[in-house]
Formats: C-alpha cells, sequence, structure tokens
C-alpha cells in the first residue's frame, strides 16, 4: 500500500481497516492512498480539498474520496470543538480481485463511479450516521457487513461531487511534495498577497514552468485555485458573522480590492457576496 506522505496504519491479515481520528486538527498534508475513504465527520469543521476542488467540510458530513485520489483536510483552529472522523478504508480487491464484480453486486458499481472524484452523501444520512456510530463495537464481520449497507445506501442517497477534474497519474512521491508544499503554503497565506514569483519558489520551479505544472494536474491556473479558495473562506465568514461588512470580509479573505471581490465572487458562486448572504 503506497500512501503519500504518511501510511494508514494497516494490519496485514485486514482487508478492512476502521480507523478513529480525534485531535485539535485532522491531519493537514496534502496525501493520495490507494483505500477508498468512506468517512463521518463526527464534529469539527474547516477546508476540504479534493483533486482540483475546494469544499467546506462539518460535522454531520459524510464524505467518499476515492483511490490514489490527493486530498487535504485543513482542520479551522479558531473552531473551539475538537477535529473527529470515523473512517472506513478499504481497496476494490480488498475482498478478492472479483468480489464486486459479482453479479449480486453489481448495483454498487454506482458507488465507485462517484468516488473516482470524491462525493458527499446529502440523503439518507441519519441511517448511515448510526450505521458510523456502531463501528467501535462492532466484530470484523459486522464492520464488513456495515459497509456493504453503508455502500448500498451512497447509491440510493443524493450527492455532491468533491472533485471536477482528477489527474490521471498517481503522484509520484517528489510530484506530491511539491503539491503538499504549494497547498500548505497557499492554505497558510491565502490571506496575504502571493505573487507568482513566490509560489514559484515554494515548488523550486521556475515561473512559467510552474504555472504549467500546476495547470497540468489541476486542470486549472494557481491564481484559480487561490481564489476559489478565498472564496469558500469568504463564504464561512459570511455565514458565521453578522458584524462583518462585505468589504471586511473581503479584505480578510485575502483581496484588497472589493470590485475584484464581487467580480471573483460571482464567478466562483454564480451570485454576489450580498445575494449569498441573503440565502443564508
Amino acid at each position: 500500500m503506497k500512501v503519500l506522505p504518511f501510511k494508514i496504519p494497516k494490519p496485514e491479515q485486514d482487508s478492512l481497516v476502521f480507523q478513529e481520528d480525534l485531535d485539535l486538527l485532522f491531519y493537514d498534508k496534502l496525501h493520495q492512498h490507494e483505500e477508498i475513504q468512506l468517512s463521518l465527520i463526527v464534529s469539527g469543521e474547516g477546508s476540504l480539498i479534493v483533486g482540483d476542488t475546494v469544499n467546506n467540510y462539518k460535522a454531520g458530513d459524510i464524505l467518499v474520496i476515492g483511490s490514489n485520489v490527493p486530498h487535504v483536510f485543513k482542520s479551522d483552529a479558531q473552531h473551539e470543538t475538537p477535529s473527529h472522523m470515523l473512517t472506513l478504508f478499504f481497496t476494490k480487491s480488498s475482498f478478492g480481485s472479483h468480489f464486486f464484480e459479482l453479479e449480486e453486486l453489481s448495483e454498487l458499481e454506482l458507488f465507485f463511479n462517484r468516488a473516482s472524484h470524491g462525493f458527499k452523501v446529502t440523503s439518507h444520512k441519519e441511517s448511515m450516521t448510526e450505521a458510523f456510530l456502531n463501528l467501535h463495537k462492532a466484530s470484523k464481520l459486522e464492520r464488513f457487513i456495515t459497509l456493504l449497507q453503508l455502500l448500498r445506501t451512497t447509491t440510493l442517497a443524493s450527492y455532491t461531487s468533491l472533485s471536477s477534474f482528477i489527474y490521471e497519474k498517481k503522484y509520484t512521491d517528489n510530484e506530491g511534495k511539491r503539491m503538499r508544499d504549494v497547498f500548505e503554503y497557499t492554505m497558510t497565506h491565502f490571506e496575504e498577497d502571493i505573487s507568482l514569483e513566490t509560489i514559484a519558489e515554494v515548488a523550486v520551479m521556475t515561473k512559467n514552468a510552474f504555472c504549467k505544472y500546476f495547470k497540468k494536474r489541476t486542470n486549472k491556473t494557481y491564481f484559480q485555485f487561490l481564489n476559489e479558495l478565498r472564496i469558500e473562506h469568504a463564504c464561512k465568514l459570511i455565514s458565521k458573522s453578522n458584524d462583518l461588512s462585505i468589504s471586511e470580509i473581503a479584505y480578510q479573505s485575502g483581496f484588497k480590492n472589493i470590485s475584484n471581490f464581487n467580480r471573483q465572487f460571482k464567478t466562483v458562486k454564480g451570485l454576489s457576496p450580498s445575494q449569498f448572504k441573503k440565502t443564508g
């Protein structure tokens, strides 16, 4: 099992791994792993980057991240509750290379198709949450049965994709480290001015080489990605605070020009910041 840049603890004889993450913050480095990840966020909130797309996560979310899909959780350090996640890890061949090809399991192919870009379950969440919470006391057989039940439920549930583009090749260790450094710097400094020169230096590349490199692996320019990250942060501020003006939110999200903020917000979200605030 190749994981970048860390390895999930996995006993050799176990085909299905149940893992509980409970800490102030989730692991916040860009990484990928062969296993498909099926997770319940019990508590905590923050940003989640999957492939090329910036998302937010919060308590109660049920997330699926496919095999070798690069992703990173960035917990909101200001959030007072701990970051708590329950996860099942498995591969399509965990139970035999042809297990999921059985006719009796053919309807689960929909799950694997959706997982390739990652997705968030948006219905049937109550029964799925209960199943997750019962995994602590479950035997290995009961966890396997629960997995099949969860997979079937996801095929019946409504969902939203977590990414629109996934680089077709697995990241090498060097590629993964470079993209991890770029994402980590961006998620830490997005409120500041970030020049092309600065981020190219983080990637240890020339400006032209970095632009081509980033675009090939995310299907968007670096500044498109940066603006989307800033807009997602702005959305959280708009939803949580009635005290901040739109201009204050723009500034705290890394925009120094209110008209540019309004333009970028509408490009990403399809409506103005004021309209978004009314929908909340």
